[in-house]
């Protein structure tokens, strides 16, 4: 280097493409999104509000698959709250750096993308989540 220091700094950022979800510990498969994901959210008078996530996936064929027997037990009983423990993880080259944590999460909705028959897309399934609110953990804190 000619007279000039290079200051190079490193980012620490997440990709919004490396991340895991777990329902009741166990990992979900076929997960293309998440949104609505929210730390904290307060009314005009400071009381928490919890903001529905949604869950968007590919409809998977296994009946014992932990989603589809969430979807299965609401669809059975939707005046009920079936709920379940739902984990968001942020990972950085597989390893984890923050969990949000939903308990009491609850499916409010279910629905699927269009079928097209001109179409090769896999349909989607959109799972609106509502919950009882959320923790973020840091792992090693």
């Amino acid at each position: 280097m000619t007279g000039e220091q290079s200051h190079i700094r490193a980012v620490d950022s997440l990709s919004a493409n490396e991340f895991a979800v777990e329902l009741d510990g166990e990992a979900l498969t076929g997960v293309f999104s998440v949104s609505g994901l929210c730390s904290l959210s307060l009314d005009e008078d400071g009381r928490p509000r919890h903001r529905p996530l949604v869950l968007s996936k590919m409809v998977q064929r296994g009946a014992d698959l932990p989603a589809n027997q969430w979807v299965r037990e609401t669809l059975a009983n939707p005046s009920a709250r079936v709920t379940r423990t739902l984990a968001v993880v942020a990972l950085d080259e597989g390893v984890e750096v923050r969990r949000w944590v939903y308990r009491d999460a609850w499916i409010s909705q279910v629905a699927y993308s269009d079928f097209d028959s001109s179409s090769e897309v896999l349909v989607e399934e959109r799972l609106t989540i509502q919950h009882g609110g959320v923790e973020e953990v840091w792992p090693g804190r």
